[in-house]
Protein backbone atom coordinates (compact mmCIF):
# COMPACT_ATOMS: atom_id res chain seq x y z
CA UNK A 1 0.00 0.00 0.00
CA UNK A 2 2.45 2.41 0.43
CA UNK A 3 4.39 1.84 -2.62
CA UNK A 4 0.82 2.88 -4.18
CA UNK A 5 0.59 5.80 -2.11
CA UNK A 6 4.35 7.23 -2.39
CA UNK A 7 3.89 6.91 -6.34
CA UNK A 8 0.40 8.79 -6.51
CA UNK A 9 1.12 11.69 -4.06
CA UNK A 10 4.64 11.87 -5.94
CA UNK A 11 2.54 11.91 -9.56
CA UNK A 12 0.18 14.45 -8.22
CA UNK A 13 2.97 16.87 -6.94
CA UNK A 14 5.08 16.43 -10.20
CA UNK A 15 1.68 17.31 -12.10
CA UNK A 16 0.85 20.74 -10.44
CA UNK A 17 -0.97 19.94 -7.66
CA UNK A 18 -1.37 22.15 -4.68
CA UNK A 19 -2.77 19.18 -2.26
CA UNK A 20 -3.59 15.32 -2.90
CA UNK A 21 -4.67 12.57 -0.85
CA UNK A 22 -5.07 8.77 -1.64
CA UNK A 23 -7.44 6.37 -0.05
CA UNK A 24 -6.26 2.69 -0.38
CA UNK A 25 -9.93 0.31 0.39
CA UNK A 26 -10.46 -3.06 0.57
CA UNK A 27 -13.66 -4.03 1.49
CA UNK A 28 -15.38 -7.62 2.38
CA UNK A 29 -19.43 -8.08 2.65
CA UNK A 30 -21.69 -10.89 3.53
CA UNK A 31 -24.79 -11.34 4.01
CA UNK A 32 -27.53 -14.02 4.33
CA UNK A 33 -31.30 -14.56 4.18
CA UNK A 34 -33.99 -16.56 5.16
CA UNK A 35 -37.85 -16.08 3.64
CA UNK A 36 -40.48 -18.13 5.31
CA UNK A 37 -38.28 -21.10 6.64
CA UNK A 38 -36.20 -21.79 3.29
CA UNK A 39 -32.32 -20.17 2.46
CA UNK A 40 -32.90 -17.41 0.02
CA UNK A 41 -29.59 -15.96 -0.17
CA UNK A 42 -26.07 -15.61 0.37
CA UNK A 43 -23.89 -13.03 -0.89
CA UNK A 44 -19.92 -12.79 0.09
CA UNK A 45 -18.73 -10.13 -1.80
CA UNK A 46 -15.05 -8.46 -1.94
CA UNK A 47 -13.74 -5.05 -3.82
CA UNK A 48 -10.16 -3.30 -3.57
CA UNK A 49 -8.47 -0.28 -5.20
CA UNK A 50 -7.56 2.90 -4.63
CA UNK A 51 -8.99 6.78 -5.57
CA UNK A 52 -6.70 9.74 -5.78
CA UNK A 53 -8.00 13.63 -4.84
CA UNK A 54 -5.95 16.43 -6.11
CA UNK A 55 -6.19 20.27 -5.59
CA UNK A 56 -5.51 21.94 -8.59
CA UNK A 57 -5.49 26.23 -9.19
CA UNK A 58 -8.73 25.55 -6.14
CA UNK A 59 -10.45 22.90 -8.16
CA UNK A 60 -10.93 19.45 -6.94
CA UNK A 61 -10.05 16.19 -9.36
CA UNK A 62 -10.48 12.81 -8.25
CA UNK A 63 -9.84 9.45 -10.06
CA UNK A 64 -9.78 5.59 -9.18
CA UNK A 65 -8.51 2.35 -9.87
CA UNK A 66 -9.03 -1.64 -9.17
CA UNK A 67 -5.93 -2.39 -10.24
CA UNK A 68 -3.17 -1.66 -7.70
CA UNK A 69 0.40 -1.19 -9.57
CA UNK A 70 2.76 1.63 -9.36
CA UNK A 71 2.09 2.18 -12.93
CA UNK A 72 -1.78 2.39 -12.22
CA UNK A 73 -1.03 4.81 -9.60
CA UNK A 74 1.22 7.05 -11.78
CA UNK A 75 -1.79 6.95 -14.44
CA UNK A 76 -4.78 7.63 -12.28
CA UNK A 77 -2.58 10.81 -10.18
CA UNK A 78 -2.06 12.21 -13.92
CA UNK A 79 -5.89 11.61 -14.63
CA UNK A 80 -7.09 13.60 -11.03
CA UNK A 81 -5.08 16.22 -12.02
CA UNK A 82 -6.36 16.94 -15.65
CA UNK A 83 -9.57 16.58 -14.66
CA UNK A 84 -9.14 19.42 -11.42
CA UNK A 85 -7.45 21.54 -14.17
CA UNK A 86 -10.16 21.07 -16.49
CA UNK A 87 -12.59 21.97 -13.55
CA UNK A 88 -10.60 24.67 -12.87
CA UNK A 89 -11.78 26.71 -15.70
CA UNK A 90 -15.44 26.61 -14.72
CA UNK A 91 -14.43 27.47 -10.90
CA UNK A 92 -16.45 30.02 -9.22
CA UNK A 93 -15.21 29.17 -5.63
CA UNK A 94 -11.70 28.22 -5.04
CA UNK A 95 -11.37 25.57 -2.48
CA UNK A 96 -9.46 26.42 0.59
CA UNK A 97 -9.07 23.75 3.32
CA UNK A 98 -8.74 24.18 6.90
CA UNK A 99 -5.05 23.58 8.65
CA UNK A 100 -6.11 20.12 10.19
CA UNK A 101 -2.44 18.27 11.16
CA UNK A 102 -1.35 15.77 9.76
CA UNK A 103 -2.92 12.47 10.92
CA UNK A 104 -1.06 9.95 11.18
CA UNK A 105 -1.76 6.74 13.50
CA UNK A 106 -3.92 3.55 13.37
CA UNK A 107 -7.50 2.38 14.39
CA UNK A 108 -9.45 -0.75 14.56
CA UNK A 109 -12.84 -1.69 15.74
CA UNK A 110 -13.04 -3.77 18.55
CA UNK A 111 -14.99 -6.84 17.87
CA UNK A 112 -14.71 -10.13 20.39
CA UNK A 113 -16.14 -12.45 17.52
CA UNK A 114 -14.78 -12.05 13.83
CA UNK A 115 -18.14 -12.40 12.15
CA UNK A 116 -15.49 -13.53 9.24
CA UNK A 117 -14.47 -16.23 11.32
CA UNK A 118 -18.08 -18.01 12.02
CA UNK A 119 -18.76 -20.57 9.71
CA UNK A 120 -21.39 -20.12 7.46
CA UNK A 121 -23.58 -23.20 8.97
CA UNK A 122 -23.71 -21.89 12.07
CA UNK A 123 -25.00 -18.17 11.16
CA UNK A 124 -27.69 -19.67 8.30
CA UNK A 125 -29.22 -21.88 11.95
CA UNK A 126 -29.03 -19.12 14.30
CA UNK A 127 -31.50 -17.42 10.95
CA UNK A 128 -33.65 -20.61 10.60
CA UNK A 129 -34.05 -21.16 14.52
CA UNK A 130 -35.71 -17.62 14.64
CA UNK A 131 -37.40 -17.71 11.62
CA UNK A 132 -39.23 -21.14 12.40
CA UNK A 133 -40.07 -20.02 15.83
CA UNK A 134 -41.74 -16.79 14.10
CA UNK A 135 -43.41 -19.25 11.94
CA UNK A 136 -44.91 -20.96 14.77
CA UNK A 137 -47.37 -18.59 15.89
CA UNK A 138 -50.44 -19.17 13.73
CA UNK A 139 -51.38 -15.94 11.64
CA UNK A 140 -48.24 -15.93 10.20
CA UNK A 141 -48.54 -15.62 6.38
CA UNK A 142 -44.55 -14.97 5.97
CA UNK A 143 -41.25 -14.05 7.24
CA UNK A 144 -37.53 -12.94 6.71
CA UNK A 145 -34.46 -13.03 9.15
CA UNK A 146 -31.20 -11.50 7.57
CA UNK A 147 -28.03 -10.67 8.87
CA UNK A 148 -24.88 -8.69 6.68
CA UNK A 149 -21.23 -8.04 8.04
CA UNK A 150 -18.88 -5.69 6.98
CA UNK A 151 -15.38 -4.74 6.63
CA UNK A 152 -13.18 -2.10 5.60
CA UNK A 153 -9.37 -1.88 5.32
CA UNK A 154 -8.55 1.44 4.55
CA UNK A 155 -5.15 3.17 3.81
CA UNK A 156 -5.37 7.36 3.74
CA UNK A 157 -1.88 9.13 2.67
CA UNK A 158 -1.61 12.69 1.96
CA UNK A 159 0.79 15.36 0.48
CA UNK A 160 0.61 16.75 4.27
CA UNK A 161 2.34 13.71 5.59
CA UNK A 162 -0.90 12.37 6.62
CA UNK A 163 -0.48 8.70 6.79
CA UNK A 164 -3.66 6.29 8.41
CA UNK A 165 -4.60 2.92 8.87
CA UNK A 166 -7.93 1.17 10.04
CA UNK A 167 -10.01 -1.89 10.30
CA UNK A 168 -13.43 -1.09 10.84
CA UNK A 169 -16.34 -3.64 11.44
CA UNK A 170 -20.19 -3.49 11.41
CA UNK A 171 -22.16 -6.08 11.63
CA UNK A 172 -26.20 -7.02 12.26
CA UNK A 173 -29.54 -8.53 11.62
CA UNK A 174 -33.04 -8.78 12.14
CA UNK A 175 -36.34 -10.70 12.05
CA UNK A 176 -39.52 -9.86 10.50
CA UNK A 177 -42.93 -11.44 10.72
CA UNK A 178 -46.10 -10.69 8.05
CA UNK A 179 -49.51 -11.31 9.10
CA UNK A 180 -52.24 -10.98 6.29
CA UNK A 181 -56.12 -11.17 6.59
CA UNK A 182 -58.10 -10.07 3.36
CA UNK A 183 -56.47 -6.78 2.41
CA UNK A 184 -55.08 -5.91 5.29
CA UNK A 185 -51.20 -6.36 5.88
CA UNK A 186 -49.43 -5.93 8.94
CA UNK A 187 -45.84 -6.58 9.75
CA UNK A 188 -43.74 -6.08 13.15
CA UNK A 189 -39.98 -6.37 12.93
CA UNK A 190 -37.24 -6.74 15.62
CA UNK A 191 -34.93 -5.08 16.57
CA UNK A 192 -35.46 -2.45 14.13
CA UNK A 193 -37.30 -2.44 10.76
CA UNK A 194 -33.86 -1.05 8.95
CA UNK A 195 -32.05 -3.92 10.63
CA UNK A 196 -30.22 -3.20 13.85
CA UNK A 197 -26.44 -3.04 12.99
CA UNK A 198 -23.54 -2.09 15.18
CA UNK A 199 -19.87 -1.39 14.74
CA UNK A 200 -18.93 -4.80 16.37
CA UNK A 201 -18.93 -8.13 16.06
CA UNK A 202 -21.31 -11.55 15.95
CA UNK A 203 -21.28 -10.97 19.53
CA UNK A 204 -23.72 -7.95 18.72
CA UNK A 205 -25.90 -10.74 16.92
CA UNK A 206 -25.69 -13.06 19.56
CA UNK A 207 -26.71 -10.52 22.20
CA UNK A 208 -29.97 -9.92 20.34
CA UNK A 209 -31.39 -12.89 20.79
CA UNK A 210 -33.62 -13.27 18.00
CA UNK A 211 -34.60 -16.69 18.24
CA UNK A 212 -35.96 -15.61 22.29
CA UNK A 213 -38.05 -12.02 20.70
CA UNK A 214 -39.65 -14.07 17.86
CA UNK A 215 -42.78 -15.59 19.17
CA UNK A 216 -43.58 -12.05 20.86
CA UNK A 217 -42.72 -10.50 17.27
CA UNK A 218 -45.25 -11.96 15.07
CA UNK A 219 -48.19 -12.46 18.03
CA UNK A 220 -48.00 -8.83 17.43
CA UNK A 221 -48.09 -8.74 14.07
CA UNK A 222 -51.15 -11.28 13.98
CA UNK A 223 -52.50 -9.04 16.59
CA UNK A 224 -52.64 -5.83 14.64
CA UNK A 225 -54.85 -7.18 11.91
CA UNK A 226 -57.90 -6.66 14.51
CA UNK A 227 -56.72 -3.81 16.24
CA UNK A 228 -58.84 -0.54 15.38
CA UNK A 229 -57.42 2.24 13.61
CA UNK A 230 -55.33 5.33 15.02
CA UNK A 231 -58.18 7.41 15.02
CA UNK A 232 -57.09 10.95 14.01
CA UNK A 233 -56.15 13.83 16.42
CA UNK A 234 -53.70 15.40 18.41
CA UNK A 235 -51.93 13.46 21.28
CA UNK A 236 -49.07 13.23 23.26
CA UNK A 237 -46.68 10.88 22.35
CA UNK A 238 -43.94 8.18 23.14
CA UNK A 239 -41.44 7.32 20.90
CA UNK A 240 -39.46 4.10 21.85
CA UNK A 241 -36.17 4.09 20.36
CA UNK A 242 -36.38 1.90 17.63
CA UNK A 243 -38.75 4.66 15.99
CA UNK A 244 -36.75 7.63 17.71
CA UNK A 245 -33.56 6.88 16.13
CA UNK A 246 -35.06 7.21 12.85
CA UNK A 247 -36.41 10.81 13.34
CA UNK A 248 -33.49 11.73 14.48
CA UNK A 249 -31.44 10.56 11.17
CA UNK A 250 -34.22 12.23 9.16
CA UNK A 251 -35.15 15.84 10.97
CA UNK A 252 -31.83 16.66 12.84
CA UNK A 253 -28.93 14.43 10.89
CA UNK A 254 -29.51 15.40 7.20
CA UNK A 255 -30.26 19.32 8.12
CA UNK A 256 -27.20 19.54 9.87
CA UNK A 257 -24.82 18.18 6.70
CA UNK A 258 -23.37 21.37 5.34
CA UNK A 259 -22.64 20.71 2.26
CA UNK A 260 -26.60 20.62 1.91
CA UNK A 261 -27.03 24.05 3.18
CA UNK A 262 -24.59 25.85 0.96
CA UNK A 263 -26.44 23.92 -2.16
CA UNK A 264 -24.09 21.06 -3.16
CA UNK A 265 -26.61 18.00 -2.87
CA UNK A 266 -29.30 19.87 -4.15
CA UNK A 267 -30.33 17.57 -7.13
CA UNK A 268 -31.21 14.50 -5.42
CA UNK A 269 -31.41 14.86 -1.59
CA UNK A 270 -32.47 18.36 -1.20
CA UNK A 271 -31.25 21.51 0.75
CA UNK A 272 -32.16 22.24 4.00
CA UNK A 273 -33.54 24.52 6.59
CA UNK A 274 -30.94 25.18 9.06
CA UNK A 275 -29.59 27.78 6.67
CA UNK A 276 -26.20 29.37 8.13
CA UNK A 277 -27.39 32.98 9.16
CA UNK A 278 -29.45 30.63 12.41
CA UNK A 279 -26.37 29.43 13.47
CA UNK A 280 -24.77 31.92 15.93
CA UNK A 281 -28.06 33.57 15.92
CA UNK A 282 -30.11 31.61 19.17
CA UNK A 283 -32.54 29.35 16.84
CA UNK A 284 -34.72 27.29 18.72
CA UNK A 285 -34.33 23.94 17.55
CA UNK A 286 -36.03 21.81 20.17
CA UNK A 287 -36.70 22.17 23.95
CA UNK A 288 -34.06 23.14 26.58
CA UNK A 289 -33.82 19.56 27.30
CA UNK A 290 -33.10 18.45 23.80
CA UNK A 291 -29.21 17.99 23.21
CA UNK A 292 -27.52 16.55 20.00
CA UNK A 293 -23.99 15.37 18.96
CA UNK A 294 -22.33 14.26 16.15
CA UNK A 295 -19.94 12.07 17.60
CA UNK A 296 -17.31 9.69 15.88
CA UNK A 297 -16.10 8.30 18.70
CA UNK A 298 -19.04 6.80 20.60
CA UNK A 299 -18.44 3.06 21.60
CA UNK A 300 -20.35 0.81 18.68
CA UNK A 301 -21.58 3.13 16.48
CA UNK A 302 -21.79 2.60 12.51
CA UNK A 303 -20.40 6.28 12.18
CA UNK A 304 -17.32 5.19 14.36
CA UNK A 305 -14.01 5.88 13.23
CA UNK A 306 -10.46 6.95 14.23
CA UNK A 307 -10.12 9.72 11.08
CA UNK A 308 -12.45 10.58 8.16
CA UNK A 309 -11.78 10.42 4.65
CA UNK A 310 -9.59 13.61 4.86
CA UNK A 311 -7.72 12.77 7.57
CA UNK A 312 -9.60 14.45 10.62
CA UNK A 313 -9.81 12.95 14.06
CA UNK A 314 -12.89 11.38 15.09
CA UNK A 315 -14.63 14.02 17.29
CA UNK A 316 -17.83 15.15 19.23
CA UNK A 317 -19.63 18.25 17.44
CA UNK A 318 -22.46 19.86 19.16
CA UNK A 319 -25.11 20.30 16.71
CA UNK A 320 -27.94 21.40 19.11
CA UNK A 321 -27.18 22.23 22.96
CA UNK A 322 -30.10 23.24 25.68
CA UNK A 323 -32.31 23.50 22.01
CA UNK A 324 -30.40 26.07 20.62
CA UNK A 325 -28.76 25.26 16.97
CA UNK A 326 -24.79 25.76 17.25
CA UNK A 327 -23.28 23.19 14.68
CA UNK A 328 -22.95 20.92 11.88
CA UNK A 329 -21.69 18.20 9.89
CA UNK A 330 -18.90 19.81 7.61
CA UNK A 331 -15.61 19.38 5.81
CA UNK A 332 -12.37 20.48 5.92
CA UNK A 333 -13.72 22.96 2.76
CA UNK A 334 -17.13 24.03 3.81
CA UNK A 335 -16.02 24.73 7.32
CA UNK A 336 -13.51 27.58 6.63
CA UNK A 337 -16.96 29.37 4.50
CA UNK A 338 -18.74 29.50 8.62
CA UNK A 339 -15.74 30.38 10.54
CA UNK A 340 -14.71 26.98 11.56
CA UNK A 341 -12.69 24.18 11.19
CA UNK A 342 -14.00 20.62 10.15
CA UNK A 343 -15.77 18.40 12.29
CA UNK A 344 -15.08 15.23 10.45
CA UNK A 345 -17.55 13.97 9.04
CA UNK A 346 -16.49 13.37 5.30
CA UNK A 347 -17.11 9.68 3.94
CA UNK A 348 -16.56 8.14 0.90
CA UNK A 349 -18.44 4.67 -0.23
CA UNK A 350 -15.43 2.96 -0.66
CA UNK A 351 -12.58 3.72 -3.26
CA UNK A 352 -14.40 4.60 -5.99
CA UNK A 353 -16.15 7.29 -5.01
CA UNK A 354 -15.05 11.16 -4.02
CA UNK A 355 -15.86 11.61 -0.11
CA UNK A 356 -19.01 13.85 0.88
CA UNK A 357 -20.48 14.98 3.79
CA UNK A 358 -21.54 11.90 5.96
CA UNK A 359 -23.58 11.78 8.81
CA UNK A 360 -21.24 9.94 12.02
CA UNK A 361 -23.33 9.21 14.96
CA UNK A 362 -25.88 11.86 15.45
CA UNK A 363 -26.95 11.20 18.85
CA UNK A 364 -30.09 12.40 21.20
CA UNK A 365 -28.42 12.40 24.33
CA UNK A 366 -30.03 10.73 27.43
CA UNK A 367 -31.41 12.78 30.44
CA UNK A 368 -31.05 11.79 34.20
CA UNK A 369 -34.26 11.93 35.69
CA UNK A 370 -36.44 9.09 34.41
CA UNK A 371 -35.94 6.01 32.57
CA UNK A 372 -38.69 4.91 29.50
CA UNK A 373 -40.71 3.13 31.52
CA UNK A 374 -40.61 6.17 34.26
CA UNK A 375 -41.61 8.33 31.23
CA UNK A 376 -44.51 6.28 30.25
CA UNK A 377 -45.61 6.16 34.21
CA UNK A 378 -45.64 9.47 34.10
CA UNK A 379 -47.60 9.52 30.80
CA UNK A 380 -51.44 10.24 31.76
CA UNK A 381 -53.14 9.66 28.35
CA UNK A 382 -50.98 9.56 24.85
CA UNK A 383 -49.53 6.95 22.77
CA UNK A 384 -46.49 4.57 22.44
CA UNK A 385 -45.05 4.57 19.16
CA UNK A 386 -42.06 1.80 17.99
CA UNK A 387 -40.53 0.69 15.02
CA UNK A 388 -40.81 2.82 11.79
CA UNK A 389 -43.16 1.30 9.05
CA UNK A 390 -42.22 4.36 6.46
CA UNK A 391 -41.64 7.88 6.32
CA UNK A 392 -41.95 11.21 4.04
CA UNK A 393 -40.16 14.38 4.32
CA UNK A 394 -39.57 17.13 2.55
CA UNK A 395 -36.41 18.55 0.57
CA UNK A 396 -35.87 20.89 3.15
CA UNK A 397 -35.87 18.30 5.83
CA UNK A 398 -38.98 20.34 7.90
CA UNK A 399 -42.00 18.92 6.83
CA UNK A 400 -42.51 15.38 7.59
CA UNK A 401 -44.54 12.40 8.42
CA UNK A 402 -43.79 8.90 9.81
CA UNK A 403 -45.88 5.93 10.29
CA UNK A 404 -44.87 2.92 12.78
CA UNK A 405 -45.66 -0.46 12.94
CA UNK A 406 -46.89 -0.39 16.74
CA UNK A 407 -49.45 2.03 18.72
CA UNK A 408 -50.31 1.47 22.60
CA UNK A 409 -52.72 3.50 24.32
CA UNK A 410 -51.38 5.14 27.41
CA UNK A 411 -53.85 5.87 30.15
CA UNK A 412 -52.93 6.81 33.36
CA UNK A 413 -49.21 5.58 33.04
CA UNK A 414 -50.18 2.31 31.96
CA UNK A 415 -50.18 0.76 27.88
CA UNK A 416 -53.96 -0.34 26.97
CA UNK A 417 -55.29 -0.70 23.99
CA UNK A 418 -53.29 -1.77 20.67
CA UNK A 419 -54.36 0.37 17.52
CA UNK A 420 -52.48 -0.54 13.68
CA UNK A 421 -51.74 1.74 10.55
CA UNK A 422 -50.35 4.62 12.91
CA UNK A 423 -49.05 8.03 11.67
CA UNK A 424 -47.50 10.96 13.22
CA UNK A 425 -47.24 14.36 11.26
CA UNK A 426 -44.97 17.56 12.33
CA UNK A 427 -42.91 20.32 11.82
CA UNK A 428 -39.04 19.82 12.75
CA UNK A 429 -38.63 23.06 15.31
CA UNK A 430 -42.34 22.32 16.65
CA UNK A 431 -42.03 19.54 16.98
CA UNK A 432 -38.61 19.46 18.97
CA UNK A 433 -39.98 22.29 20.57
CA UNK A 434 -42.54 20.19 22.24
CA UNK A 435 -40.29 17.15 23.63
CA UNK A 436 -40.54 17.24 26.94
CA UNK A 437 -38.98 14.41 28.55
CA UNK A 438 -36.02 12.11 27.52
CA UNK A 439 -34.88 8.50 28.77
CA UNK A 440 -31.73 8.23 30.96
CA UNK A 441 -28.91 6.12 30.02
CA UNK A 442 -30.76 3.00 30.87
CA UNK A 443 -32.74 2.54 27.79
CA UNK A 444 -29.88 4.54 25.86
CA UNK A 445 -28.92 2.51 22.75
CA UNK A 446 -26.65 2.37 19.66
CA UNK A 447 -28.82 1.83 16.32
CA UNK A 448 -28.33 3.26 12.86
CA UNK A 449 -28.87 2.10 9.38
CA UNK A 450 -26.36 0.91 6.51
CA UNK A 451 -28.34 2.03 3.77
CA UNK A 452 -28.07 6.24 4.08
CA UNK A 453 -27.94 7.33 0.57
CA UNK A 454 -27.02 10.72 -0.54
CA UNK A 455 -24.93 12.14 -3.79
CA UNK A 456 -24.78 11.70 -7.62
CA UNK A 457 -23.92 8.74 -8.34
CA UNK A 458 -25.75 7.68 -5.22
CA UNK A 459 -23.28 6.62 -2.22
CA UNK A 460 -24.47 4.35 0.54
CA UNK A 461 -23.22 5.11 4.09
CA UNK A 462 -23.49 3.06 7.68
CA UNK A 463 -24.23 5.55 10.15
CA UNK A 464 -25.20 5.17 13.70
CA UNK A 465 -27.88 7.17 16.36
CA UNK A 466 -27.53 6.49 20.05
CA UNK A 467 -30.93 7.58 21.50
CA UNK A 468 -33.26 6.53 25.20
CA UNK A 469 -36.64 7.14 23.85
CA UNK A 470 -38.58 10.69 24.46
CA UNK A 471 -42.31 12.51 24.87
CA UNK A 472 -43.70 15.14 22.52
CA UNK A 473 -47.08 16.74 23.24
CA UNK A 474 -49.57 17.82 21.32
CA UNK A 475 -48.77 16.13 17.82
CA UNK A 476 -51.16 15.47 15.19
CA UNK A 477 -51.73 11.83 14.46
CA UNK A 478 -53.68 9.51 12.65
CA UNK A 479 -53.88 11.42 9.30
CA UNK A 480 -53.19 8.85 6.17
CA UNK A 481 -51.57 10.08 3.72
Amino acid sequence: MREITERALETARVRGASYADVRVVRRQEETVDVKSGRLAGVLSHETEGFGVRVLVDGAWGFASSHRLTAAEADRVAAAAVRIARASATALRRPVVLDDRPPARGRFETPVAEDPFAIPLDRKIADLLAADAAMRHVAGIAFTDTTYGAQREWKTFAASDGSLTEQVITHCGAAIEANAVAGDEHQRRSYPDAGGAWQGAGYEHVRGMDLAGAAERVASEAVELLSAPQLPPGRRTIVLHPSQLYLQVHESCGHPTELDRVFGTEASYAGTSFLTTDRLDAGFRYGSEIVDIVADATAPGGMGTFGWDDEGVAAQAVPLVRGGIFVGYLSSRETAPRIGRRSGGAMRADGWSRIPLIRMTNVNLLPKPGMSFDDIIADTDDGLLLASNRSWSIDDRRLNFQFATELAYEIKGGRLGRLFRNATYTGITPEFWASCDAIGDESSYVMLGTNNCGKGEPVQGAHVGHGCSGARFRDVQVGVMG
